[in-house]
């Protein structure tokens, strides 16, 4: 490792664009360079240019490129850390990847933005936080990509929670399902191997719905319990010279207990197999005083219930948060006109170009990825002990930062 008197600082060009480099083109490397593409039409960010995209295949980069609007492209991304012209790096990259990546680019003084989960292991999330947490005391910004955080429905829920409007929360109830491996048949991708996932539906989409239970509450895990289960355990081979099966070797789906340090209790469920359930992050806040219950399959809509008004006038209220006065919809469209999923990354380009222009942290952090994947360890050893209770406790809980300024600049 470089030693850290010799680390690069935070590269802010005088009077010049942000270049930003993108690593992995596929699902995800798609859905960022929308945002990227997008972003400096609808709100007031640092200017910036989409540099160059990397990718293993030459061909198929090239052609991302074009469609997606990245100027030049790479194979190898160490080459691009080293361009004087590169400040930004968006790493879409598998898991078994970010480390690497991610480590090298803060120690040549990138500001990253990495997609979720943090890593494949906890030893490689608490490297990265390390790194992270020593480049920002020289001016380099990192965030983890948890996008639901920047949808509008969902930062409003977080408003009213911070504002007391459910008063005390009791308990939590989250589910992320989906059906694309309900089907025994559907062949193996890398998604289902351990040594390139990490882990299957756990790392992959309770990762997300583990951190709204944490950002929306703005609270830290005490205890875990938890178990997984793999329904498919041998899938057909994609492709390749040999015919046959091969063995899952990450789980299909988990379930999982948190107690939290406010007292809450929250529950997770997520699945891959949820025949029906094509992409449905449900969570369901419950406080004395009220509670919240939302859909990302309805992502517009947030139902509240204010239990603290007459009997007689109780029951759940549709709030379509189209309304300029939402958290960042002050950008968009006339209310009423709905956005949808790919605008959370739009949210989320804006949230970090800002915080790099102003010098702030921004959040997601490294720091609370890492808290995320305390967690997700602790389930896979809750759950190789039968259910055991794992306290979390003696673990170094991240300080939550204050809740992000979705307040939207004003958009083009």
């Amino acid at each position: 490792m470089t030693p850290p008197e010799s680390l690069p600082t935070s590269p802010h060009p005088e009077g010049k664009p942000l270049g930003v480099a993108m690593i992995g083109y596929a699902f995800m490397g798609k859905a960022h360079s929308h945002a990227w593409r997008n972003v400096a039409s609808y709100f007031d960010v640092p200017a910036f240019e989409q540099k160059v995209l990397v990718g293993r295949d030459a061909a198929g980069v090239a052609e991302a490129a074009a469609k997606y609007g990245w100027a030049e492209t790479a194979t190898d991304w160490r080459t691009v850390l080293g361009r004087d012209d590169i400040h930004i790096v968006d790493i879409c990259a598998p898991g078994w990847l970010h480390a690497e990546i991610a480590i090298a680019a803060l120690e040549a003084g990138k500001h990253v933005l990495l997609e979720k989960p943090l890593a494949n292991t906890l030893e490689e999330a608490e490297a990265m936080t390390a790194a992270a947490q020593a480049a920002r005391a020289r001016g380099v910004q990192s965030m983890v990509g948890f996008t639901y955080r920047r949808v509008p429905a969902l930062a409003l829920a977080k408003e009213l929670i911070a504002e007391g409007r459910l008063g005390t929360v009791r308990h939590v109830r989250a589910a992320y399902l989906q059906d694309w491996l309900a089907d025994e048949t559907a062949p193996m991708t890398w998604r289902l191997r351990k040594e390139s996932a990490g882990s299957g539906a756990l790392g992959d989409i309770a990762s997300h719905a583990i951190d709204q239970v944490l950002f929306l509450l703005g609270d830290t895990a005490t205890e875990v319990s938890g178990r997984t289960h793999t329904f498919t355990t041998r899938r057909p081979r994609a492709s390749g010279p040999e015919d046959g099966l091969e063995d899952v070797t990450v789980d299909d789906a988990a379930w999982l207990t948190l107690s939290l340090a406010s007292g809450a209790i929250a529950s997770v469920e997520v699945s891959r197999v949820a025949t029906g359930r094509k992409n449905s992050l449900q969570l369901e806040v419950y406080g004395d005083k009220g509670s919240i219950l939302f859909d990302l399959e309805n992502l517009n809509e947030l139902r509240f219930l204010d239990a603290t008004a007459p009997a007689r006038e109780q029951g759940y209220r549709r709030i379509l948060v189209t309304e300029p006065e939402h958290p960042y919809l002050q950008a968009w469209w006339p209310q009423g006109h709905i956005i949808g999923w790919e605008h959370a990354f739009t949210h989320q380009v804006r949230d970090f170009l800002l915080a790099i222009g102003n010098g702030t942290p921004p959040t997601s952090s490294f720091d609370d990825g890492l808290a995320v994947q305390r967690i997700l360890a602790a389930v896979e050893e809750s759950a190789a002990a039968n259910s055991t209770l794992i306290n979390l406790a003696h673990a170094v809980q991240p300080v939550h930062n204050a809740p992000a300024d979705t307040a939207p600049a004003e958009g083009a």
